[in-house]
């Protein structure tokens, strides 16, 4: 059996050694170990300027994943010198399980609280990863999983050319499952830092969050499966199997991937865009590898696969300008001054906010109508995303109190009878 482990007769030895002095001594040395742990990890904390609630230092120090590493690492040292020291080994047997088991506990859940915040199995997550912790690090002291792990390496599996013995294909997975954490980790933290301060450039920063996410995870998935003993020329066919199916049934799915890349390269669409598809108008609010969230003014979503974006017409009110033109009609009755109306309708929509200065607001003779004289008010605003329906509310409301104070008349709809005699 391993040495590190322990047997039931050693651990009713080492539960009676706990009242030897030797016990109170590595009681000492190891809550000098959390001290120093705890003192390293807030000095740490405050030269680095982290952010409280984070994945390294938590809300408390002690609640981060930072704190149980550098104490798991202080604790093998120790354990580690005190043979040298003529010391024997009793309470770190027990401490090192319990600390290893709470490292994957805590990285598990920052992680993964992390990465999916609102998802309603994290919390079922964690409890797995800690049942699972917690069960493996009593094994282990016991000596139990050690001869359940022996047993493992008796059974083995052949995989192509391969021969994976059950022992390493457990190993490997939960290789895969620690590296997996470890790039999500990573890429949290990298879409973090891209994405903060986020203003004109937000696409291509997306799309290098996306591409880090995906490569991180990749190059995980090769590490795991080779660290499982898997001969990775095997999984020839499986590529092959895998390019015919995205060929057949994950056409669409592919398309819509590679389509997210697109947009995200060529930025012919951009977060916080007013587009039109599909006869839905609204402001692009996120833009995804798979689709594109549009966020309507009146508080509907649209989520559209970006294959749509990229095959059918987009319109796009603010692809190179965010200026957008925005007319009004009012009639006003024959007989009137129409240049000096023209000229204080000007001199009045120039003072309504959200208007644009420059281009500067027009007013044009339109149409010789029925009833009177249609002059077309044309100005322009630079926020589309707060709606168009407000502003040109504020404009017609000014229009209308100027006509009122110059005493110029809007006609009402006028129709001629003629009556035939006899």
């Amino acid at each position: 059996m391993n040495q590190s482990s322990l047997g039931f007769d050693d651990l009713l030895a080492l539960l009676a050694s706990f009242l030897k002095p030797t016990a109170l001594m590595e009681l000492g040395l190891l809550v000098a170990c959390m001290a120093l742990s705890w003192l390293v990890v807030s000095r740490l904390q405050r030269v680095v300027m982290q952010r409280h609630g984070s994945v390294l230092f938590g809300q408390h120090v002690v609640d981060g994943v930072l704190f149980p590493v550098l104490a798991l690492l202080l604790a093998f040292g120790a354990r580690r010198l005190m043979p040298l020291l003529g010391m024997k080994v009793l309470v770190f047997k027990l401490i090192i399980p319990v600390l290893s088991a709470l490292v994957a506990i805590r990285l598990s859940a920052k992680v993964l609280r992390a990465v999916m915040p609102d998802s309603r199995w994290v919390k079922f997550l964690e409890r797995s990863v800690s049942w699972l912790a917690w069960g493996g690090s009593i094994l282990w002291i016991t000596g139990i999983l050690p001869a359940i792990m022996e047993e493992f390496e008796n059974i083995e599996f052949k995989i192509g050319a391969s021969h994976v013995t059950l022992r390493a294909m457990i190993e490997g997975g939960l290789t895969a499952v620690f590296v997996l954490v470890l790039a999500l980790w990573l890429s949290s933290v990298i879409e973090a830092r891209l994405l903060r301060n986020a203003t004109t450039d937000l696409s291509l920063r997306k799309i290098a969050v996306n591409l880090t996410r995906a490569v991180l995870l990749f190059l995980g998935l090769l590490f795991a499966l080779t660290a499982a003993g898997i001969d990775l020329t095997a999984l020839g066919v499986l590529g092959g199997a895998l390019g015919v199916g995205i060929g057949f049934g994950l056409q669409k799915l592919a398309a819509n991937y590679i389509s997210g890349f697109v947009i995200l390269a060529e930025r012919s669409l951009r977060i916080g865009d007013m587009v039109k598809v599909d006869n839905f108008e609204g402001r692009i609010s996120d833009i995804k590898t798979r689709y594109t969230v549009v966020r309507a003014l009146n508080g509907r979503e649209a989520i559209i696969p970006n294959e749509l974006l990229i095959t059918q017409r987009v319109e796009n009110s603010s692809l190179a300008d965010p200026q957008v033109l925005l007319t009004t009609v009012v009639q006003i009755a024959y007989g009137s001054d129409v240049e000096a109306v023209m000229a204080a309708l000007v001199e009045v929509v120039s003072a309504v906010p959200r208007v644009l200065a420059t281009p500067e607001p027009s007013v044009q003779l339109s149409n010789f109508a029925a009833d009177g004289l249609e002059l077309t008010v044309v100005f322009w605003i630079a926020d589309p995303h707060n709606g168009q329906g407000g502003v040109r509310s504020d404009v017609n409301l000014a229009i209308l109190r100027r006509l009122t104070e110059l005493g110029v008349e809007i006609p009402f709809p006028q129709r001629v009878l003629h009556q035939r005699a006899g």
